[in-house]
């Protein structure tokens, strides 16, 4: 039974002085101590410690291989994302970026498939990077769920993702810069509260916008951190749609009739939260994802998929590995030739 992760985290080994090619100030980059642990920099701040899984492929194979994981889907941290950055400048930092990502997981090319990042900010460089990415061997496409005000629905926004649609790249979507920060001081509550409102305000604006029918529905798109808050408040939006002509005024279906144009991962770290999940996502949508190598990730891989309530054998296979191969599969044209 393969065991594949879709939502696991790299940052390579990159300099302040590189840092600063996409920040004058607060430049991410990476600080590794002499007892090998680390510490992301934003600037002169730290930002958060790390362990080595973060930056060295050979200890990230080991956790793997001490954790049962075949493959990871290996993306950026959003810290990396640079999207207040002049466009050009991003575009610069992106390539350097994707070029870590692609020689880190060089070390196992059958088990690390590397997610390039856009400069989301600009779309004709952000698809213009994706096919470069594409081209250089990525397998897929990680972007933040917004662009400063922007959302997923944004003109330009749909844009890439149709792009991304036609060039056969999946798109792996992550929370971050959360909503709200000013009344989510302490206790780690932009993670607890802000990611979750994040993903859901993401997935619904998709809908409710008539963007998912504006978008091929060949887009292969994953929410991570279990699509947040929607499977569990779909009913609500449902309830709104049908009673409300302000809420349907852009969308000619409810919400729960798109639940088949996007996939999301498995973090929700509760067998019990899982099995709403799959039963409102089904089988075919859901896909492992452990939030690697942090420390509020899941620690035992596949864990709540195990230990979800009502699943067959062949349903756990699918939500531990089939799912996210089918995923990441590359796009063939009719041929038969990659796209």
């Amino acid at each position: 039974m393969t065991v594949f992760d879709v939502h696991a985290h790299v940052f390579p080994r990159l300099t302040r002085a590189e840092g600063s090619m996409i920040a004058d100030a607060g430049a991410p980059w990476l600080r590794v101590h002499r007892d090998g642990t680390g510490m992301m920099m934003s600037g002169d701040d730290e930002y958060r410690p790390v362990d080595p899984g973060l930056w060295d492929p050979a200890r990230r194979l080991a956790d793997m291989d001490a954790s049962g994981v075949d493959a990871q889907a290996v993306s950026s941290t959003p810290l990396m994302f640079g999207y207040a950055a002049p466009p050009s400048r991003a575009a610069d930092w992106c390539d350097l970026v994707n070029d870590r990502i692609l020689a880190y997981c060089a070390d196992a090319p059958d088990r690390l498939l590397p997610l390039c990042q856009v400069p989301l900010q600009d779309t004709r460089l952000a698809c213009e990077a994706a096919t470069r990415a594409a081209a250089a061997g990525h397998r897929g496409v990680h972007i933040g769920n917004h662009v400063g005000d922007r959302n997923l629905d944004d003109p330009g926004i749909v844009e890439f993702l149709a792009h991304c649609a036609r060039i056969g790249l999946p798109v792996l979507a992550h929370p971050w810069d959360m909503l709200g920060a000013d009344r989510m001081r302490g206790h780690m509550l932009p993670w607890l509260a802000g990611m979750p409102a994040e993903t859901q305000l993401s997935i619904l604006g998709l809908m409710l916008s008539g963007a998912f029918e504006r978008i091929p529905a060949s887009l292969r798109l994953c929410f991570c951190h279990g699509g947040g808050s929607f499977a569990f408040l779909l009913g609500r939006a449902d309830n709104a749609w049908h009673n409300r002509d302000i809420v349907r005024a852009d969308s000619p279906r409810p919400p729960s009739e798109y639940t088949h144009r996007f996939h999301v991962d498995s973090a929700v770290f509760d067998p019990r939260a899982l099995r709403l999940l799959v039963e409102v996502m089904g089988t075919g949508r859901v896909m492992l994802g452990t939030d690697y190598p942090f420390p509020l990730g899941e620690k035992d891989p596949g864990a709540a998929i195990r230990a979800c309530p009502g699943l067959d054998d062949a349903e756990r296979a699918l939500l531990l590995g089939g799912n996210a191969r089918a995923f990441f599969e590359p796009a063939r044209t009719k041929e038969g030739t990659p796209a």
